[in-house]
């Protein structure tokens, strides 16, 4: 069963893209490559059991096992120690990044507080877009009785894109709600 969004993507997305930027090859048009989550959990060094909440959660909300990511260099003002466990990210690919994307845009950024749309300026140069979310409870499939602490993170969208304004056209036709 194939996602709605990658349905939309291969019916509309993709034939507009290639028209409006004169493409001569499908493969030039870009297309989302992975959606990369990371969590960074500064509080470990006090409670070791905030790594496990948060690598709970993501698994939750990704629907996928997240990976803890490890410190490179040892910081004494932080109390950081190489090698120590710091946060955990997740990869999403193929059917299970379009159904996070389908699921962000239809339901999660919606139900945000005083929600006026995500930041355009976001790109990096390269047509990655990546965003930051104040709170984990923005996802329905969290539930508020069983977290022990209100935890950020990012949500990186790479894409095959060229330039920012190729990948911005990419996901503006993918349904993402960019403030005006």
């Amino acid at each position: 069963m194939a996602s709605r969004l990658k349905e939309k993507y291969t019916s509309e997305v993709a034939p507009a893209l290639k028209s409006e930027f004169k493409y001569t090859s499908t493969m030039q048009i870009p297309k989302i490559e992975k959606i990369v989550l990371n969590m960074g959990v500064g509080e470990v060094k006090d409670n070791a059991k905030a790594l496990d909440n948060a690598m709970r959660d993501m698994g939750i909300i990704a629907g996928q096992k997240p990976v803890a990511t490890v410190s490179r260099k040892s910081i004494a003002n932080f109390k950081l120690r190489e090698g120590m466990k710091i946060g955990c990210k997740v990869t999403l690919r193929g059917e299970r990044m379009y159904q996070f994307l389908d699921k962000l845009i239809s339901i999660d950024l919606p139900r945000v507080r005083d929600f006026r749309g995500i930041s355009p300026n976001s790109f990096d140069g390269h047509g990655n877009y990546a965003m930051g979310i104040k709170e984990q409870l923005m996802f329905p499939e969290i539930d508020y009785d069983k977290i022990d602490k209100i935890r950020g993170m990012d949500i990186i969208i790479v894409t095959t894109a060229q330039s920012d304004e190729e990948a911005k056209k990419l996901l503006e036709l993918m349904g993402m709600p960019f403030r005006k």
